[in-house]
């Protein structure tokens, strides 16, 4: 959407600019376009992104319902923003459109010990909050690996997980109530401060992944938990990932609760090691790593090594300490990063199936990493079926390029076929665009295009993404 009025003339930008800047401070409205260049893309790769007129930094809930007002009045696109760490685009500008970046919006409001919750506005760093809710013997569970960059408007947007889903589930299951403001500039308040509610129908639960497309979250009440005791975790070597996964198999078939379950496999280990110097053993075909956060969390650990060793490992190393168990969670943090660095760019895939077909899924990555001649490494939340192949490439090479963009699909096209899904927590946006229709069905499709058309009749928020 170019910004111009309805007449066809040029002259709403500077309409606009000055729009907004009746109710927003000086400092608070980019219009350099270096400046709002800056900030029209995440870190998606194979996004298209257009050209910002301006980039909003609201500090209030006032200046967000100003900005959306403005641009309802003006048929001025917006497109939420919070840290950018996404990784499909679904921050990505529109032409002439205003990026809203919620990241200054940033208190903790209130962290109630006893109804264990928080309320946060939504540019919270998560580590912020988490740290925050420690202090006070508390729980905040949603760990994503960008926790230190990644904003809690951001995990909502996209219905972010992390590396503790296995145990505590994702974003949504501790989202209880939203502030959101309309495309109009209304204030919309959801979902409840209580610890039971099941008035009306759930439009806190709609928010939740809808990546800026139904409205603005400017605060949202959390849930929290107790504290846990600090987690021990153990390491095991595996010949290849079909032994890694028939452990995984055994641990969730033997009703144990692991509050992480991870795989790497050797391209993953290989450059976590390079970049990090972590040790990690590079003979493996698949490392393994298992945590619980229990006070018996020696005596689950024995069970789950006994398990991989049936399964096949060929090692199971026990971290001696909490120090040791920190270090082999950092390793897995690393793994995007680290795969990142092997090639000039990645396309990071997040291809969930059931855990009965992860050995599937793992050996049929393989197999299209052979078939294109490709570099793709993968890193899993294993103990949720949610795996991470990371195809890594040179743009400047236009048939690397091209192959990369057909082995990503092929590992999508993979997932649906093994019964799973094309985004287990970093959502739809611009990447992924044309896979939602094939998961969703017609049927499925008309009705998500019908709530987006009851919240945003006109298609301002976040036009040209999910579908």
């Amino acid at each position: 959407m170019d910004v111009k009025d309805d007449t066809g003339e040029d002259d709403l930008l500077p309409r606009l600019h000055a729009s907004l800047l009746e109710g927003l401070p000086a400092e608070a409205l980019l219009t350099d376009p270096g400046v709002t260049a800056s900030y029209a893309t995440d870190m998606a790769a194979f996004c298209a992104a257009g050209t910002p007129a301006a980039v909003a930094l609201p500090r209030t809930v006032e200046q967000v319902q100003h900005v959306l007002r403005t641009a309802t009045a003006l048929r001025v696109p917006v497109v939420p923003q919070g840290a950018r760490t996404g990784l499909s685009g679904a921050a990505n500008a529109s032409d002439g459109c205003i990026l809203l970046s919620l990241v200054k919006m940033d208190r903790i409001l209130e962290i109630n010990t006893v109804d264990r919750t928080a309320v946060v506005e939504p540019g919270v760093v998560n580590a912020v909050l988490s740290r925050a809710v420690a202090d006070r013997g508390l729980f905040y569970p949603p760990d994503p690996s960008s926790w230190e960059q990644c904003t809690i408007g951001g995990n909502i947007g996209t219905a972010s997980g992390g590396l503790c889903c296995v145990k505590y589930g994702v974003t949504a299951e501790y989202v209880l109530g939203l502030d959101v403001v309309l495309a109009d500039g209304r204030l919309l308040r959801t979902g409840r401060s209580t610890a039971k509610g099941v008035a009306g129908y759930d439009l806190t639960r709609l928010f939740v992944g809808s990546e800026g497309s139904l409205g603005v979250v400017v605060r949202a009440v959390l849930g929290l938990r107790p504290a846990p005791p600090r987690q021990l975790a153990l390491a095991a070597e595996f010949p290849s990932a079909a032994a890694a996964c028939a452990a995984v198999c055994a641990v969730m078939e033997a009703g144990l609760t692991p509050s992480l379950l991870e795989l790497m496999d050797r391209t993953t280990v290989r450059a976590v090691n390079a970049l990090g110097k972590i040790g990690l053993p590079e003979t493996t075909e698949a490392l393994l790593l298992a945590a619980f956060d229990t006070p018996h969390a020696p005596e689950e650990l024995a069970a789950v090594g006994e398990l991989c060793r049936a399964a096949g490992a060929t090692a199971v190393v026990p971290a001696e300490d909490e120090a040791e168990s920190e270090l082999l969670l950092k390793a897995r943090r690393m793994s995007l990063t680290a795969l990142d660095a092997l090639r000039p760019a990645t396309m990071i895939d997040d291809v969930c199936v059931p855990r009965s077909r992860l050995a599937e899924m793992l050996d049929g990555t393989a197999a299209i990493a052979r078939a294109y001649d490709l570099l793709i490494g993968v890193c899993a939340h294993a103990g949720d079926g949610n795996t991470h192949p990371v195809v890594c490439f040179d743009p400047a090479d236009e048939d690397e390029t091209r192959r990369a963009r057909e082995s990503f699909d092929e590992i999508m096209a993979l997932g649906l076929a093994l019964g799973g899904t094309i985004t287990g927590e970093h959502g739809v946006g611009v990447l992924k665009k044309e896979w939602l229709a094939r998961e969703l069905g017609p049927v499925g499709l008309e009705m998500q295009r019908a709530v987006k058309r009851a919240f945003d009749p006109l298609g301002l928020l976040n036009p040209g993404k999910l579908f």
